[in-house]
Order: structure tokens, then sequence, then C-alpha cells
């Protein structure tokens, strides 16, 4: 039998059975900048955060520290209230002054996300800031590399030189955060959200959790190595579609069966199998920049996604959705590199 097209999406590679759930997932929303005078790509103005917050607040979600919140994720451990967690990349000097202020007056607890070359440079922290809000606020302190380079292995090269260049990068910084500010935190922040297979390897070698920068909740087939979060700058934050994002949960996808997304055609092919829970005439993909996909469906269960159009940027992903029983999501990132693209 020829595959049926379908007019909705896909999903994203090998899903195993499920029962679909109301329970909650944990959301993590990743900022850089929270200013009106910053570049506007990485920046959430100071009305809209302040907006954001509010919205939190009158859902009745849970802030919960960003570590323990993944943890208890990962093991299925959450209770059918939906938790939250807040990060910041980079350590901005807007995030001491303009984030830190509404987020201490609410009392919720934030990650920082350090490159640590750059702490004391012109628009960002100091140590001395970052250990005042760590001993203020109990903000963690967490790793995000010691210069903010790209970390997937470049072509041309060689094994040696890469895994040089990105051993010093962890653990320079890891070391730095340790002299400085007293913090050892088993969690790290991917620069520009990208990885590849052996820099997951290094992460899980380490023992520590990684955070990219692909959309969707964290849940119990979440990988430790690669999870998302909902970037909520100006464009992607706005409070028209917040709260789905909000109130989404993690689509029960084995992600460690997920590819790293580093491509070798383009466009890329992706292909899984749902269960006979999901009703594939309920999925939803789009692509960056193409909005929906359609997709085949063969066998009844088994689904392959490609976007019509190749893409010309270095990072792109592919987004799935289905309704939940409690009328949220559930939702899927894949994020894709193109190595052959320049460096940002």
């Amino acid at each position: 039998m020829a595959p049926r097209m379908m007019t909705r999406s896909l999903l994203l590679l090998p899903i195993t059975a499920f029962t679909l759930t109301a329970n909650a997932d944990l959301v993590v929303l990743q900022y850089h900048h929270v200013s009106d005078s910053t570049p506007s790509s990485t920046s959430t103005s100071v009305s809209l955060f302040q907006g954001q917050l509010d919205m939190i607040e009158d859902l009745g979600l849970e802030v919960v520290p960003l570590e323990s919140g993944t943890r208890a994720a990962l093991a299925g451990e959450l209770s059918d209230r939906s938790q939250v967690a807040i990060t910041f990349d980079d350590a901005y000097e807007s995030v001491y002054s303009q984030a830190a202020p509404a987020l201490q007056e609410r009392g919720y607890e934030y990650t920082i996300f350090v490159n640590t070359e750059a702490v004391g440079s012109h628009g960002y922290m100091t140590w001395d800031q970052l250990q005042e809000v760590k001993d203020r606020d109990g903000v963690t302190i967490a790793n995000h590399s010691k210069d903010h380079g790209h970390l997937a292995k470049r072509p041309g090269e060689s094994d040696n030189d890469w895994e040089a260049r990105v051993d010093r990068s962890l653990d320079e910084a890891q070391e730095t955060l340790s002299e400085k500010l007293g913090t050892n935190v088993p969690m790290f922040a991917y620069p520009y959200g990208e990885f590849d297979d052996a820099l997951l390897r290094k992460i899980e070698a380490r023992g520590w959790l990684g955070f990219g920068q692909q959309s969707g909740a964290i849940g119990e087939t979440s990988a430790a190595t690669r999870l998302p979060r909902f970037p909520v700058a100006n464009a992607y934050g706005q409070l028209n579609n917040l709260e789905d994002k909000l109130r989404s949960k993690a689509l029960p996808v084995d992600a460690n069966k997920l590819p790293d997304g580093v491509i070798s055609e383009n466009p890329p092919t992706l292909a899984f199998t749902v269960p006979n829970t999901i009703s594939v005439d309920r999925l939803s993909c789009f692509a960056s920049g193409q909005g929906r996909v359609d997709f085949q469906v063969s066998g009844g269960d088994n689904v392959i996604l490609k976007a019509p159009r190749s893409f010309n940027s270095r990072r792109f992903r592919y987004n799935c959705t289905h309704p939940a029983p409690d009328g949220s999501y559930y939702w899927l990132s894949q994020q894709w590199l193109d190595l052959s693209q320049p460096e940002d």
C-alpha cells in the first residue's frame, strides 16, 4: 500500500508505547537580556518580562530550582501541578539590574549560566554581583563554557584538537566558578544551543545535566544531556502564546534515540513510529521559516517528515505538538545544525 499523505505534520523518531496522562512536566524558560536597549533577537523587554512573571503567578505555576526540578521530571516524580524553572544565559548586566529585583520581589529562584571569560566585561555582570545574587537570593550559578565558543567539532578539526579545545572550555569554566563563587553545580548550557554526539558524551561523562535552546518541556523520556528550554525573548515570548508553552508537556519520545542534529542532507529527513495512543491526524509539526510540514504515514504508525525546502541558516528546528487530555499540548523540538554554515 502506498504511503498516505497527511496535511498535519510529524513528530520525530521512534516513540515507545506510552499512556497519555495529564501529569505535569517541567518547563524551563531561557532568557539572555532583560532590557529595552539591547539586541531584540536576544532581549526580553522589561514590560514583557513583568508580564511573563505575572502570567506564571496568575496560572498558579510553581517556580522551582532548575537542578532539583529537572531531576524530579526525569524521574517521573512531578505532581499534577505545572512547574517552571527560570534560566539566564551569559550573565548580562541587565539580569542584575532588571531581572533580579523583579524575581527577588516574587521570591522566584533562578539559574544564571555563565561564560566565565566575559564576567566583568562591558555589559556583563561582575563577580561581586554574581556573588551578591547567589548569597542574597539563592541564585544558582552554572557553567556556560569558558569562552562561549562553538563546541561541536568543526569541519577539518582533528579529534585531538577538538578534544583539547572543548575540555579546556568546559573544565576551566567549572574551576573558575568554584574558585570565584565556591560553586560546583553539575549543569551546563550549550553555547548557541549547539551540540553533537561527541559533546553530549563529554557532558554525560562529567555527570552534568546539559541544556539546549530547542523548545519543549522536560519529562520522564527526556535525555539528561540534551534538555529543552523555551526561548522567551521578544520574538517567541509574547503573552498571546506563552500560556501554551508554560503548560506544555514533554511528548513521550525517548530523546536518547533522537539524532544529535548535525545534518548530512539539507533538508534533513526524520522518521519515527507512533504508539496507538497517538492519533496521527492530531499531530502538528512545523519547520523553521516554512510553517506547517506535511508528512507521510506508512503501515498506520510509521511517520516520515522532510521539509519541502532546504535551509540556509546554521541552526533550524522541527517542532511537533499533540493535544493533551487536559487541554495543554505535548511538545517536542528537534534542533538541526549545519556545520557548513559560518559560526556566529
